[in-house]
Formats: structure tokens, C-alpha cells, sequence
């Protein structure tokens, strides 16, 4: 079929007197077709009036797509076994042009920023490989609308910690920050709403007060609202991580800020230039970075195991062995574990991401070898006896050579003692004990007892009076 380009030359010719023949010589068309269009004397294009297979079955097609869920296989399926003589194809072409089933697709926005206006953060699962294995990945990305200055890493998780690490990173890569930053409605972000309702949870509200921006979440169902920062993601998987292995978490980061250096300062023929230079003009108008960024931290409340470790999601780091059993606090940073007893930090880690259940451990916070516990020399509970009571001193000696090993079970029963009886008539049995060699710690407590039994067991003296008259 002629195009309308084609048929108005033929008109205009032929008012100029040009025959059949010649007209169709000079546009290479045939004379049949010359003579159509002199025919129908207009340059449209007439409509092509051709039947469609489908069409008979215009109410089955309506019926059929309704009951099966709007699958289109099942629907030919079914129209099929009632006679229809039609392909697939037919059927999916139909429906296209009858906007069955499809959406009429509307044209994308187009979106102007000016420099320092906006920036656009978003996340995706990718698969990098470490040390040759396939490992699930959250590519975190960051880029600045006016110039397209793009920054991104990857984490095995992204949580809000996750988060404020990756843009504090990213606005220190920037050297500032945007107005405001657009989110997809991110539950990492997001404590309610959607859209121009969203309320950022308070954590991430004050994270942005810090640096001077605030979190936006473009309507639901934009997506075309945060083509900035989705599109690199493509060029992600098929570019920076195609083809390439890396020896751990680290390594992978390092490699990704390369590459943004790299293709930041690559030129691009959709700018016109390239994101460095761009970021030249748009640098002037970012909000500048306080004089003092705090560094992000996680905060953790643990117990020194007894052998002398924190457990940190699924790994375990080391303490010195002396807080064994007490309370400290863990501060997870981004590379790094430090572990505080008060205001001072007792222990400080590289954080593991790319092991489970492992042992980091500093040798220093373990007990030198053949440095433990001294068995040496008298056991402190008999400096203790002869501190609370100096006339014990030589009962003591006498009750640890009668004793098996050091004494230091028969040395705890008497302090015991010491501490839970009056101390006069303790003195008078141990006295008394000493002098006939009694060195028997369960007679010593009865003879105390014996002293004492009148002083603190005198009972009143009409207790037994109704037994008496009993008895008369």
C-alpha cells in the first residue's frame, strides 16, 4: 500500500500533466496504482478493511477471559474446544488492539531538576560472586538528578543501619547532599503512609535533619517518578559485576567505588558531557556536610559468655577474659565491632560479614599459658580469717595441715562461722577445740551452739504451764 507521501506526489503530478506512465516511471510505482489514487482523488490512505478471525467471537473472548483470571492460553484453550479456527496469535493480537486486557499505555513523564535539587536512593537484589560462589546481595544506590553522579555498594542486608551507613558513605562520596531524596516507599524508611503522606520512622527523619535533607516517596505506582536512580541498575548487573570475582565483602565495595570514578568521568552522549563535569556546577548548590559526621552505630546490650565471648548476629567476638559474666555494651559499626564495659572500650573487632558461627578472637584476652589461677601459697580465705579475727591465727594453720589439698573448703566452713556467730563465745570453743586437738568443724559449730544455747534459746518460763497442770 502506497504511503501518503507517495500519493500526494502522484496528484501533484498529475495536475501538472505528467501521464500514468511517466508519473509511475519517476516514482517507481506501478500504472494500477497510479491509477487508484487518481481514482480516489485524496492523498489518505484509505483504511485497510480486513476481517479479523477473532471478532465473531468478540462476547467468548469477554467471557472466557473473565472466568479464566485473564490467561490468554486458557482462554484460546477454551475457545478452541467450542470450534474457533484461530491461532494464539490471533487471538493475542486481537485483544491488543481491542484493549482487552491491556492497558492504553501513556506517555512517560519527563522530569527536570535543578542543581542541588533532589537525589534518588533505591535498592536491588543482585548475585554477586565471592570466591566463586553466587551470593545473595542488596545493590544500595545513590545518584544526584541534575548530573547523574552515581554511587553505589553492596551488603549481604539492608536494614535501617544498612541505610544511614550507605548515604552517609554516599554523601561523603558527593561531598554534600540534595535538597530532599526520593524513596520508593521503602519500609527501611518509612514508618506510615505512601506517597506525599509518608512519614519517615523518627530515627531516619533525624538522620536527614543531621545533613540538612529530607526523605520524599514519589506516589505509588510511579515508578517512572525515580528513573534516575532505577536505570543504572541494568548497567550494574550486565557491566560491573558481569564476569568479575571477588575475594570478600570489602573487596567488592572497593572494586564498586572504582567503577564509579570510572564511568563518572566517562563521557556520555545523552548529556552531552560527562556526570563529573555536570557535578562541577551542581557541587556549588549541595548543602555542605557538618563539620563533625558522627559515625553510624548499631547498639547492642550483651553478656560475656564463660568462655569469654559476645555473640553479634552469627558470629562471635572475643573479650578479655576478666569481664567473663558481665554486662557490656557492643557498638556494630560498618567495618568494625567495639565492645564497651562503661564509658571505655575493652575490645575492638573487624566485622565479619562473609562467615557464620566463626570465632574472632584477640589472643591477648585470653589468660597466658601457665599463668592461671595461682594455687600457690595459702588460699585468701585464711588472710580473711586473719584479718577479721587475729586470735584464729594459729587454729587456722592447725585446721589447713589436718586438711586435704590446701584447706580451702575446712577454711570457708570457719569463716562461715565467723561471720554468722557471735564472736566472744566462737573465740571460747575454738579456744577449747584447739586445746584438745579438735580440728572437726561440725563439734566446733555444736559447741558453739552449747555456749550460746542460754543467751539466744531462753525460753519464757509459763510455756510448760498447761503440761504441768496437765500432769497434776
Amino acid at each position: 500500500m502506497l504511503d501518503q507521501s507517495t500519493r500526494t506526489a502522484i496528484l501533484q503530478l498529475h495536475e501538472a500533466g505528467h501521464g500514468t506512465r511517466a508519473i509511475g516511471r519517476a516514482l517507481k510505482v506501478s500504472r494500477e496504482a497510479v491509477r487508484q489514487v487518481l481514482k480516489s482523488g485524496s492523498a489518505e490512505v484509505p483504511p485497510m478493511a480486513r476481517s479479523e478471525l477473532a471478532a465473531s467471537y468478540h462476547d467468548e473472548i469477554l467471557e472466557q477471559y473473565a472466568k479464566c483470571g485473564g490467561h490468554l492460553g486458557r482462554v484460546h484453550e477454551e475457545l478452541v474446544a467450542k470450534g474457533a479456527q484461530f491461532s494464539y496469535q490471533a487471538l493475542t493480537g486481537y485483544c491488543r488492539r481491542h484493549d482487552i486486557g491491556h492497558e492504553p499505555k501513556q506517555p512517560a513523564g519527563h522530569y527536570d531538576f535543578k542543581p542541588g535539587e533532589e537525589m534518588q536512593h533505591d535498592t536491588s537484589p543482585h548475585r554477586p560472586k565471592i570466591r566463586g560462589v553466587r551470593t545473595p546481595a542488596q545493590t544500595a544506590s545513590l545518584v544526584l538528578c541534575y548530573s547523574r553522579l552515581l554511587f553505589f555498594q553492596l551488603s549481604p542486608r539492608f536494614r535501617r543501619f544498612e541505610c544511614k551507613t550507605f548515604l552517609t558513605d554516599g554523601m561523603g562520596y558527593f561531598g554534600g547532599a540534595a535538597e530532599h531524596c526520593m524513596i520508593d516507599n521503602t519500609h527501611v524508611v518509612v514508618a506510615s503512609g505512601t506517597g506525599r503522606n509518608m512519614v519517615p520512622a523518627p530515627e531516619m527523619a533525624a538522620f536527614a535533619e543531621r545533613y540538612g535533607f529530607e526523605f520524599r516517596a514519589h506516589e505509588k505506582g510511579d515508578a517512572n517518578r525515580s528513573a534516575r536512580v532505577e536505570r543504572p541498575f541494568h548497567w550494574i548487573e550486565t557491566n560491573f559485576l558481569a564476569g568479575r570475582d571477588f575475594e570478600d565483602w570489602d573487596h567488592l565495595n572497593r572494586e564498586a567505588r572504582a567503577w564509579c570514578d570510572k564511568v563518572n568521568a566517562k563521557y556520555s552522549n545523552k548529556l552531552r558531557a560527562s556526570r563529573r563535569e555536570l557535578f562541577a556546577t551542581e557541587r556549588l548548590h549541595l548543602k555542605p556536610l557538618p563539620i563533625w559526621v558522627p559515625e553510624v552505630y548499631e547498639l547492642h546490650h550483651r553478656h560475656v559468655d564463660v568462655e569469654g565471648y559476645v555473640r553479634l548476629h552469627v558470629n562471635r567476638y572475643s573479650v578479655p577474659y576478666q569481664f567473663i559474666g558481665r554486662a557490656v555494651e557492643v557498638r556494630e559499626h560498618k567495618d568494625r565491632v567495639l565492645i564497651f564495659a562503661g564509658p571505655r572500650i575493652i575490645a575492638e573487632h573487624p566485622k565479619r560479614l562473609d562467615s557464620a558461627d566463626a570465632r574472632i578472637t584477640v589472643p591477648a584476652h585470653r589468660p597466658p599459658r601457665g599463668h592461671g589461677r595461682n594455687h600457690q601459697g595459702p588460699p585468701p580465705e585464711q588472710a580473711q580469717l586473719v584479718k577479721l579475727e587475729p586470735q584464729l591465727a594459729s587454729y587456722v594453720s592447725g585446721l589447713r595441715k589436718r586438711s586435704g589439698g590446701r584447706g580451702t573448703l575446712a577454711l570457708r566452713c570457719l569463716l562461715r562461722l565467723v561471720r554468722d556467730y557471735p564472736r566472744p563465745p566462737l573465740l571460747v570453743a575454738v579456744q577449747r577445740a584447739e586445746r584438745y586437738g579438735l580440728f572437726d568443724l561440725d563439734r566446733l559449730e555444736r559447741m558453739v551452739l552449747k555456749e550460746i544455747a542460754d543467751d539466744y534459746f531462753v525460753l519464757p518460763s509459763d510455756c510448760y504451764g498447761d503440761e504441768d497442770d496437765d500432769d497434776e
